[in-house]
Order: C-alpha cells, then sequence, then structure tokens
C-alpha cells in the first residue's frame, strides 16, 4: 500500500525542531513518546545532512529504525505521518510478500521501484499545479477555435492575423458565456488519443521493467494509440483539451530526474511485519526461504543501485523503518548483517483504557469525529457522553484482554456494533438529533462483552 499525501504545516518540515516534530505527531497519535522521538530525531537529522559539505553528506548513511510492539499501536501511522510531515515519498510494504530469488513472489527490488514511481507521481503533480493556469488558458484557446473557426484569408496577399482580430470581440464573449457555463449542454468534435494496450506475454524469470523499456526501445509506435474523432459536451471536451495542454507544459523527463533524486535523498521505506521472515529453520520445508528473504533485503537496506525505467536509483540515504509484534521471534532471530542495519530499537507500548478515551477523541481525525461527520451528511447531530466514551473505551479493553489484543483496531469493531442501528436506520430517524449515553452503550454492547464466544466473532 502506498500512501504519498503531502501535509501542509505552519512551518516547513526542514525547519521543524525534534521537538516540534513530536508536538505535530501528537496531533495524530496518542503515546509512544520513544517512537516519536526516535522518528523525529531520524527526520531532523536528514535536514542537518542537508547542510554538511556533499563530501561528508555522501558518508552519513541514515540511522534506519526497528518498532517492537504488537498489533494497533501506531507503528505504522507514525511513519505514515512522518512521511506526510516531510513530505517525502512513502512506501508501506508487508515483508512475508516477498520471497527469496528463485521461489514464486515479489521481488525485494520491487519496492524501491514502487518508491520511484510514487516519487515520479508526487513531482509531476506539483509541476501540474505550476502550469496549471496556463494549460487552462491554452485549453480554452482550443475550444473557442473549435466553436468559433477563425475564417481563412481570402487572397494570398490578406493578411493571416486580420480575420482573428476582427473576430475578437465575438472571441471575448463566448470565452465569458463558456466560463460561466452557458455553453456546458453544447456538442462538440475533437480528436481524442486512444490508449492502446497490446496484449503480449511476460517470459518468466524476466523483469517487467525490462520488458517495458525493451519493447518501448524495439516498437516506439505501439503504445502511442491513435487518433479518433469523438463528439463530447463542452466541459468534458474542456476537461480533456486542459489535461492534453498540461501534458504538453510538463517535461517528464526533467520530472523524472528530481523524482529519482527526491527519492534518493528523502524516501522512506516501512517493513511491516519483518518478524514473520525472522528465525532461521534447520530443517528444509515450506518456509525455507524465510533466512533467503532476509539476505535479499539486506543490500537493499544495506545500500545499492536498483535498475528503474527511469534510471538507477541509489538506495544509501533512503530510510528504512521497520516493525513487526515479535510475539513468536525475536529481534535476535534476524540474521546478524540485518539487525547491524537497524541501529535505532524502540519498544512500543500496549494501549490500555485511559489511551483508548484519548484516541477517541483527542487526534484530528478522532474516530468520535468520523462518526458524527458521517452522520451529520444525513442531517444527524450525533453527540458522545464523557461517560458514553469512558464505556466505549472499556469494553474495548475488555475483549482485548479477553480474546486477541489487536490494540486500537478494537475501537473500530466495538463502534461498527454500537452505531449499527443508527447507520442502517439513519435517513429514515424522525428525530435527527441523536445521543449516545452511558446506558445506550451498555444496552447495545454489554450482552456481547459478556458473551465470550459471541464476543470472539462479532467483536
Amino acid at each position: 500500500m502506498a500512501i504519498y499525501l503531502p501535509e501542509t504545516t505552519q512551518t516547513t518540515a526542514g525547519a521543524l525542531t525534534p521537538r516540534q516534530i513530536v508536538a505535530e505527531l501528537d496531533k495524530h497519535v496518542v503515546g509512544q513518546a520513544a517512537a516519536k522521538r526516535a522518528v523525529a530525531i531520524a527526520l531532523r537529522n536528514r535536514t542537518r545532512r542537508q547542510k554538511l559539505s556533499p563530501e561528508l553528506a555522501e558518508e552519513i548513511a541514515p540511522k534506519n529504525i526497528l518498532m517492537i510492539g504488537p498489533t494497533g499501536v501506531g507503528k505504522t501511522e507514525i511513519a505514515r505521518r512522518l512521511a506526510r510531515l516531510a513530505q517525502s515519498p512513502f512506501l508501506k510494504v508487508e515483508a512475508s510478500k516477498f520471497t527469496e530469488v528463485g521461489y514464486v513472489g515479489r521481488d525485494v527490488e520491487s519496492m524501491v521501484r514502487d518508491l520511484v514511481e510514487l516519487g515520479v507521481d508526487m513531482v509531476r503533480e506539483e509541476r501540474l499545479e505550476e502550469v496549471r493556469t496556463k494549460a487552462a488558458e491554452n485549453a480554452e484557446d482550443r475550444l473557442l477555435d473549435i466553436l468559433l473557426p477563425p475564417p481563412r484569408p481570402i487572397g494570398p496577399d490578406d493578411d493571416a492575423s486580420a480575420p482573428r482580430d476582427a473576430q475578437q470581440p465575438t472571441r471575448d464573449r463566448f470565452r465569458e458565456q463558456l466560463r460561466a457555463g452557458r455553453l456546458d449542454s453544447r456538442v462538440v468534435e475533437i480528436d481524442v488519443r486512444e490508449k492502446s494496450f497490446p496484449s503480449f506475454e511476460i517470459i518468466a524469470g524476466s523483469q517487467v521493467e525490462e520488458v517495458d523499456i525493451n519493447l518501448k526501445d524495439m516498437l516506439p509506435g505501439l503504445f502511442q494509440g491513435k487518433n479518433k474523432r469523438r463528439k463530447l459536451k463542452v466541459p468534458e471536451a474542456l476537461e480533456y483539451l486542459r489535461s492534453e495542454e498540461e501534458q504538453k507544459l510538463i517535461d517528464m523527463d526533467s520530472v523524472a530526474r528530481a523524482a529519482v533524486e527526491r527519492v534518493e535523498q528523502a524516501g522512506i521505506i516501512f517493513i511491516d511485519e519483518i518478524d514473520k521472515i525472522a528465525g532461521r529453520e534447520g530443517s528444509h520445508g515450506p518456509d525455507v526461504s524465510r533466512e533467503g528473504v532476509q539476505r535479499d533485503i539486506l543490500p537493499i537496506v544495506e545500500g545499492t543501485t536498483v535498475n528503474t525505467k527511469y534510471g538507477m536509483v541509489r538506495t544509501d540515504h533512503i530510510l528504512f523503518i521497520a516493525a513487526g509484534a515479535f510475539h513468536v521471534a525475536k529481534p535476535s532471530d534476524l540474521i546478524p548483517e540485518l539487525q547491524g542495519r537497524f541501529p535505532i530499537r524502540v519498544e512500543l507500548e500496549p494501549l490500555g483504557k485511559e489511551e483508548f478515551v484519548r484516541i477517541l477523541t483527542e487526534p484530528r481525525s478522532a474516530l468520535i469525529k468520523q462518526y458524527m461527520a458521517l452522520m451529520d451528511t444525513e442531517g444527524i447531530t450525533l453527540t458522545f457522553t464523557d461517560d458514553a466514551i469512558r464505556r466505549i473505551a472499556d469494553f474495548a479493553t475488555t475483549v482485548n484482554d479477553r480474546t486477541e489484543n489487536i490494540g486500537a483496531r478494537r475501537l473500530h469493531t466495538v463502534l461498527e456494533k454500537l452505531l449499527d442501528e443508527i447507520s442502517f436506520e439513519g435517513p429514515d430517524l424522525a428525530d435527527k438529533t441523536v445521543t449516545i449515553d452511558e446506558a445506550y452503550v451498555t444496552r447495545m454492547l454489554a450482552d456481547i462483552v459478556k458473551n465470550e464466544d459471541l464476543s470472539r466473532y462479532i467483536l
């Protein structure tokens, strides 16, 4: 899963001190001070490195982080929010998806290729913002040419620009009508380039990137598609022409170079479930590739060069954050070389009732606020009393203690069950003001929580 949404803050990420970075993370993640402190220092060290001479900066490698803690305590959320704060290309991968070279599964180098794709999307979106106004103007002009084609000069000696000048007042009136939406019902005919996707088989053992590059080199016209005349309404035609103009104004070679540099200097890869590939098997069997996966991941984390369709990408300065519950395996079960590449280790604390109360109410996008906003779309004013919130947290803690402890994710299941009636009947409710109090929570959840067998299946 890939996530790279930039988030603007009052100050740029580069100017934030570690204390300010922690304060920003506190707005979204409850507790886990040690983990926040570690990632804040890692992000600040990147800023410090940029101020050094190129020779010394090249020698300073990022201090990768290993997060240890049960599921649902905020490991992924901390890394995700850090990437948003830094406006860095960020990729989350599951270590268990990768298999040793020679076995069926994803190649470990694909994580770097995916990160570069995200970097390209991020840079392209930034360049689009810069050219959007110009592209919109160009698209308007093209559409006006279709709606109001200029008359051709009558004789060879006539000035070619004269007919357009004479038509300018009419064009201006049409432009006003176009912007006011009075031409939206009109249909125009434009040339649309259809994407062409020829079918072919990928040879076993070859990399998709290599196949893509080779095909484009050998058959440059194969992927271009062909023009087709289509009738579109004015708003659709304008949108298509604007998209076409944006692509013309963006230099994709420049975008690719900027993206590769950003990935190399500021990329963050979050490797989840790393404990699933820990351990060294003494016997052959279906898990024989576990240690092999570690050895394949090792060069990526150590620093290597990966071939992508945008060029060679070095991983020396990408920040790697690994996480795992380590219920069965221990961090020491990882191969020593991989352990050494994660010098900073932080243990995340399990969450209890007090943390659940804070998670429900404090973060900017707290769960209670989310459900209130969802119900507000139906015209329902949903309110929760303080007693109700503490009761919800109490039930979530009880179920976690009796069954599997899935941390804060238990709050999602409890709240869904609690608001099941309101969510279903919401549009038909006569009374659009609903207050959730302790009695309501108890009535909806008490029987399920008491019945341990039932709570295992429902909550």
